[in-house]
Formats: C-alpha cells, sequence, structure tokens
C-alpha cells in the first residue's frame, strides 16, 4: 500500500482544495415583472429577459391552446351543418 513520504504543506493543502467552496448564487428580480430569478437567465414567471420577450409561459400556451380548440370545434359544427344541409337538400330533391 502507498504510504505518503513527508506530510503535505498548508499550502498544498490549500491548492487542492480550492475547488471545494459552495458558490452562493445571486438573486434578482426581473426588470418587467419584479419577480425573483437567477441572474442570466429568463424569467420563467412572464418569459422576459433583458427587456425581450424570449419564452412562452404555461399560462400563455394554455390559453393558446384553448383558442385552437376553439376553432377546431366550430370547424367541426360548421362541417355538420353543411352535412345536415346537403343531406335534406339530398331528400328533398328525391321527394320532388
Amino acid at each position: 500500500m502507498a504510504v505518503p513520504k513527508r506530510k503535505q504543506s498548508k499550502a498544498r493543502k490549500g491548492w487542492r482544495q480550492t475547488h471545494q467552496v459552495e458558490h452562493v448564487k445571486s438573486i434578482t428580480s426581473c426588470l418587467n415583472c419584479q419577480s425573483p430569478l437567477n441572474t442570466h437567465q429568463a424569467c420563467k414567471a412572464c418569459g422576459f429577459y433583458k427587456g425581450v420577450k424570449v419564452l412562452t409561459t404555461k399560462a400563455e400556451r394554455a390559453v393558446k391552446r384553448g383558442q385552437a380548440q376553439q376553432v377546431k370545434e366550430a370547424r367541426n359544427a360548421a362541417a355538420r351543418e353543411n352535412q345536415t344541409l346537403e343531406a335534406s337538400a339530398e331528400t328533398t330533391s328525391e321527394k320532388n
């Protein structure tokens, strides 16, 4: 088994352990909504970074999804209405 020949000095120990420090993260506030966030990161609440919109938030995606669903339902309803009109027109033409 390897055993050190001499005691390691305090300076060498310090050089070796320089990277074993816990770094404190600085917290700032968002310029747009004033919610707390880490520096150099986009705000998760509003999606802004340095005054520019870069992310879509969960709420915005939900609203957009709801609007798309309403459009889809309206199209389906219009298609069903057209089908019923065509079917009724066919039945009236058959009767005549």
